[in-house]
């Protein structure tokens, strides 16, 4: 299912987060998928990841109410609890381009 990006994240973003094992240089990218026209829907699935380690996906329902996440003893709960409220109050810069990814 996808639907129009509500979350505004266009573009792969690093986030710092301390967390019990210490301090994590994560990227949070977006998986967009482009449409005829040349616009793009998010699928609402963000791939996080520690330097080239992944740490699971973070994805949200349609509305960005509700989210899981799925990577296994990466993050507490409470640490995905608040790179999930990153993910839902960011805002691309304007004119992000998704090709840049």
């Amino acid at each position: 299912m996808y639907f129009k990006l509500l979350n505004k994240m266009i573009n792969q973003v690093s986030y710092d987060i301390e967390t019990i094992d210490g301090l994590r240089h994560l990227t949070i990218t977006p998986v967009n998928q482009p449409i005829p026209g040349g616009n793009y829907y998010s699928t609402g699935v963000f791939k996080l990841s520690d330097g080239v380690v992944g740490m699971g996906d973070i994805t949200f329902d349609e509305q960005m109410d509700e989210w899981e996440y799925d990577g296994i003893d990466a993050l507490t709960l409470d640490e995905a609890a608040e790179i999930a409220d990153f993910i839902r109050n960011y805002k691309d810069p304007e004119n992000a381009d998704p090709g840049l990814l």
